[in-house]
């Protein structure tokens, strides 16, 4: 018998995922455990690895497009099958699989017209099993579609369900959006975009394409504004130098970063509202009491956000060690699950090409991201007198339903004052 692998429940209510890339192709020997498709879901990208040895018979889904959770995406033929006897029978029923759209007989060097932003991706079941949900019975969506068609204007009353058992998935919504509607004829397929001989269109696909929905649900969300500061940061700088050859002999890379996620404990504590989220459903702040600092790194794919988890237990040294690990791991595409989730405040660092200021855009649901700047020699007045310090600016975006201009300028201030005055808390028991 075929084996069927389908799109396995990754957890935290996430009920799709996008097929980013194939590992493997028709006609492939495959082992067990060998790495098949990478797959982008809202938490993370993963590497869905074979269940079974044996040859690839068939693949269900195109790259770019949106599945449901439990479709059938591959077909592995087994140990005494034949890739074609496998792709023909066994396994789930047919209404269980992505469709794949017909290739060309010929190949041309022409790419396929990519998705849009805001243009509906392609249907990810048969139109003719949707079935239009509540006609007969309580709406079938996950809490995730749900605050999407909330966040779209959507009624899911009105919303044909392509999801398995009439289950309304992200892409119903937004196909209703476009148009498409709950009895709606499956549209014509648009003509493909000219293409001039001097541009290039790449898709928006896997880490990309979330990066772009989750800049979209946060700036529609959240009433953002962003305040910013200067900061002296000579004690660090100091500091730093003094301590470089102990770190060195620890296998520790001591950054500005680390100083600054070990600075931000007290004042989190101090202001607790900034180490919080809005939950838009229940119109409730979630003031949180674990400390669990995102740290938005840079990739070749784009900006991820790995988490530091209990960064109020960690000292100076284990906190530039947990995040060179993490940022190594996003780097690399070997973050695990657990490392993208439960972040309760945001740090994201402009590095040594820094300017003078951002405005960091909010890490939805969170209330609250620090921008942190390039730290370079300035003139300052000290004393009276006109100096050379090393300075940097920091920038906090803030959601003003939950945080008020004042109480985000506070908290901002009290950082300050822990950056420039790192001996008065940072004691020899605080550096390991």
């Amino acid at each position: 018998m075929p084996y069927d692998v389908k799109l396995p429940d990754i957890g935290e209510g996430i009920a799709e995922g996008e097929i980013v890339r194939w590992l493997v192709k028709a006609g492939d020997s495959v082992k067990e455990d060998q790495p098949l498709v990478e797959v982008m879901t809202d938490k993370a990208s993963v590497e869905i690895p074979s269940p079974r040895t044996g040859t690839i018979a068939a693949l269900h889904a195109e790259e770019g497009a949106l599945v449901p959770v439990g479709s059938v995406i591959i077909t592995i033929a087994l140990a005494g099958e034949t890739p074609g006897q496998a792709a023909g029978g066994g396994g789930l029923p047919d209404d269980s699989r992505v469709p794949v759209a017909p290739l060309p007989t010929q190949m041309t060097s022409q790419a396929p017209a990519p998705l849009a932003i805001g243009q509906p991706a392609p249907a990810t079941m048969d139109q003719g099993t949707a079935a239009v949900a509540g006609a007969s019975g309580p709406i079938q969506a996950t809490p995730a579609v749900r605050a999407l068609a909330r966040e779209l204007g959507v009624a899911l009353e009105g919303v044909a369900g392509t999801g398995p058992g009439g289950r309304i998935v992200a892409e119903d919504v937004r196909r209703s959006v476009a148009g498409g509607g709950a009895a709606a004829a499956p549209a014509a397929a648009p003509a493909p975009p000219s293409r001039a001989a001097n541009e290039e269109r790449v898709p928006l696909r896997g880490l990309r394409r979330k990066i772009a929905e989750h800049m979209r649900r946060s700036l529609s969300t959240a009433a953002q504004f962003t305040f910013v500061a200067e900061c002296d940061m000579s004690a660090i700088v100091e500091h730093r130098a003094a301590q470089k050859a102990k770190a060195e002999a620890a296998g520790v890379r001591l950054t500005y970063i680390a100083y600054v996620f070990r600075a931000l404990i007290e004042p989190l504590r101090q202001f607790p509202l900034l180490n919080a989220s809005l939950d838009d459903a229940t119109q409730e702040v979630v003031i949180k009491r674990d400390y669990h600092l995102g740290l938005a790194t840079n990739t070749d794919d784009g900006l991820t956000v790995p988490i530091v988890h209990d960064a109020d237990r960690l000292g100076l040294f284990a906190l530039a060690r947990e995040i060179e690990r993490l940022a190594k791991a996003a780097r690399e595409h070997k973050l695990k699950l657990d490392e993208l989730q439960g972040g309760t405040f945001t740090v994201t660092s402009t590095g040594a090409h820094g300017g003078l200021l951002a405005t960091p855009i909010l890490h939805h649901p969170q209330v609250a991201i620090l921008g942190v700047h390039e730290v370079k020699k300035k003139p300052a007045v000290v004393h009276g007198q006109v100096v050379a310090r090393d300075m940097t600016n920091l920038s906090l975006s803030l959601d003003h339903r939950v945080v008020d201009g004042a109480v985000g300028a506070d908290f901002l201030y009290a950082l300050i004052a822990r950056l420039e005055n790192p001996t008065s808390w940072l004691t020899v028991g605080d550096l390991t």
